[in-house]
């Protein structure tokens, strides 16, 4: 029988291994944490009964997943939840660009952009379940839906600077870019209206979704649904080099390229090693939990209603951060995000207190303290926050790697996403999951299509995987 080892059981070496187990592999999956996830993993930790995300927290790209669907989790206790509204960007004046899954309720906020809005997004929303067969893959290859894709894919090769410019009104600008942020790039780089045109348009398809009971349900349905087709998880147990891999016809590693070139040495080709290690890192994350007596005070209204809240007022200002962060320097106010999940989730909060995730972008490994700058831009929009805080922690960009390998430097994107590790992947071929040794494959966030818990990066290597075998794949 055809044998796998896959190493991380985040979501993509969970749907890698589910990929491969429904086809028939035997398959063991290796994860150096006491508990699956990566990414996608909920605590408790402030409050007893307060539940917070670790990373991945809302899902607008996995609640609409192909793969996801296709697997039945909520046999599994997985279910989606949305909040009234999408995102909220305020702004200084008291208004805001407002995201609801509705093109119609969107745009009806947006005044004379309303039309440019629907131009954009109601085309790509209505057949984003086709567009996504494309999308969800390498960026280079035959496409299923050229004429979808070719319509959706023009504005996206745009700096989202330039798509910014279609809207005339500061709040449609300040909600664009604010979603455009979420690739830890400058906006006025190529490619970066990817990102936000990617993003708005699943939302406006399925929402920007959370799971029920925390980003670990996730998790914890696939490797359900894993264990169900025989394959096997060993938490706890560490791979720090080729040699301690069992033997198998496929391995495939849910890892930083970094951390497979080390664990590789010199099995690893050398143009393949070299581009590994110089795989370009982004920006870091700077996290802080809270547990918040009554909810956050914002001064606008319909922020109290949005499981996702953007800080970084107007497009300008954000953009102007966002070149900062790259640069290398902390700015005063950084663009903070804030997810308020117990909004469509209740039961996450204890009574009254309500947990907030929340994270600033801040320069790669940046060694500093962010706690005052997100307090305070938290604070700008919502005054008397700081009065509302029963408890807090904070995750530096150190301590977010610690707790998970492939984030280095604080990088929860597993990458830079330019140009050319966005169409690429980490090294310039039209593979992007093999590693140049027979059996061997990647399929982290560092591969297409990147990070979400969609799992698309562990079924496009499975697939490869397979077919590599001569092994004819089955729907699942």
């Amino acid at each position: 029988m055809t044998s796998a080892t896959v190493v991380g059981a985040g979501p993509n070496g969970l749907a890698a291994a589910i990929t491969l187990a429904a086809n028939g592999v035997e398959v063991t999956v290796l994860e150096a944490n006491d508990t699956i996830g990566g990414g996608a993993r909920s605590s408790e930790g402030l409050v007893p009964g307060l539940l917070h995300d670790h990373c991945s927290a809302i899902h607008p790209m996995a609640v609409g997943s192909a793969f996801l669907r296709a697997l039945d989790l909520d046999r599994y206790g997985l279910r989606w939840m949305l909040p009234e509204i999408d995102c909220v960007h305020p702004l200084d004046d008291g208004t805001a660009g407002v995201l609801y899954r509705s093109i119609e309720l969107t745009a009806a906020g947006l005044g004379p952009d309303a039309p440019r809005w629907r131009s954009l997004f109601e085309g790509p929303a209505r057949n984003f379940d086709a567009l996504a067969r494309d999308i969800m893959r390498p960026l280079l290859h035959l496409p299923r839906h050229p004429i979808t894709l070719t319509r959706f894919g023009i504005p996206t090769l745009l700096p989202a600077s330039a798509t910014a410019r279609i809207f005339n009104s500061a709040q449609a600008r300040a909600l664009f870019g604010g979603v455009a942020a979420h690739a830890f790039r400058p906006l006025h780089y190529p490619l970066t209206s990817a990102i936000g045109l990617g993003i708005i348009t699943a939302g406006h398809r399925h929402g920007w979704a959370v799971a029920q009971g925390g980003s670990q349900q996730i998790s914890n349905a696939l490797a359900h649904k894993l264990s169900d087709l025989g394959g096997v998880i060993e938490t706890g147990t560490r791979i720090g080099s080729v040699t301690q891999l069992p033997p198998a016809d496929i391995t495939v590693f849910d890892l930083a390229p970094s951390t497979v070139a080390d664990i590789m040495g010199d099995r690893l080709p050398g143009r393949i090693s070299r581009a590994f290690r110089q795989f370009r890192r982004g920006p870091g994350a700077f996290k802080i939990d809270f547990a918040i007596e009554g909810g956050v005070p914002w001064t606008n209204p319909l922020a109290h209603l949005a499981g996702t809240v953007h800080l970084a007022g107007t497009y300008a200002e954000l953009a102007a951060t966002e070149r900062e962060v790259h640069a290398g320097r902390m700015p005063d106010r950084p663009f903070v995000l804030v997810g308020q999940q117990y909004l469509a989730d209740p039961p996450r909060s204890v009574g009254s207190i309500h947990p907030v995730w929340s994270y600033a972008h801040v320069p790669h490994g940046f060694a500093g303290d962010a706690t005052k700058a997100i307090i305070g831009q938290i604070e700008r929009f919502a005054p008397g926050f700081r009065d509302r805080i029963i408890a807090k922690r904070s995750h530096t960009t150190n301590e977010i790697f610690s707790e998970n390998a492939n984030f280095v430097g604080g990088d929860i994107m597993t990458g830079a996403k330019d140009v050319r590790q966005l169409v690429f992947g980490p090294r310039t071929t039209l593979s992007p999951y093999r590693l140049g040794v027979r059996g061997m494959y990647l399929c982290s966030a560092a591969t297409p299509p990147g990070p979400g818990a969609h799992g698309m990066c562990g079924v496009n290597a499975a697939t490869v995987a397979l077919q590599d075998l001569g092994i004819k794949t089955t729907a699942i």
